[in-house]
């Protein structure tokens, strides 16, 4: 059996059947990474993509799902789920994602959404937005999320939360209005 190394951050996002970043979500994940890799601050994160090897979209759909899988159980302490406009359309991998890391792996879900740049109060008031995997989840109460705009500091904060340290709130976890003051995240 391989050795487990939990320390890493799962991201999750609709990528709408192409690997063109400016198109889809991947700019999203792809300007975490950027993040990441910038040394003039303290936002980084071990991303579990990052800790098997690549895929590409001509694989295997048992290999691919076999890959993710490995990616949530071994190497995965949370998931940044990036929620756009398109998120809840999909109906392949991001609904195996999230189900299989709450349902399989228990990490908590940092829901990051794309177009947002307020701090969130009413998760419940966007759940239009949400993939019916993680819908099912927060009203069966087996989620356990923050909801967060996708600002640096807000998810930089987040990262806090895995598997041993879940957010507050169940599947409709926020913060607080000093924290995204803390953050110089706008309130409405």
């Amino acid at each position: 059996m391989a050795t487990v190394y939990r320390n890493g951050t799962y991201v999750a996002f609709h990528a709408q059947g192409t690997n063109v970043p400016i198109d889809t979500d991947m700019k999203y994940y792809n300007l975490l990474k950027a993040w990441s890799a910038k040394k003039d601050d303290d936002f980084t994160f071990a991303n579990s993509h990052e800790k098997t090897s690549a895929l590409r979209t001509s694989s295997l759909k048992e290999t691919l799902k076999n890959r993710l899988s490995e990616r949530l159980r071994n190497y995965s302490k949370q998931m940044i789920l990036l929620i756009g406009d398109t998120t809840k359309d999909d109906k392949d991998w991001v609904p195996f994602e999230i189900s299989y890391a709450i349902d399989t792996c228990k990490i908590p879900i940092i829901v990051t959404y794309v177009e947002i740049d307020y701090g969130i109060r009413n998760p419940s008031a966007l759940s239009h937005l949400w993939p019916a995997a993680l819908k099912e989840r927060i009203e069966n109460n087996t989620a356990s999320c923050i909801h967060i705009p996708f600002k640096k500091a807000a998810i930089m904060d987040a990262l806090r939360f895995d598997i041993n340290n879940k957010p507050l709130g169940g599947g409709l976890g926020i913060y607080n209005d000093d924290a995204y003051k803390s953050f110089e995240i706008r309130l409405i």
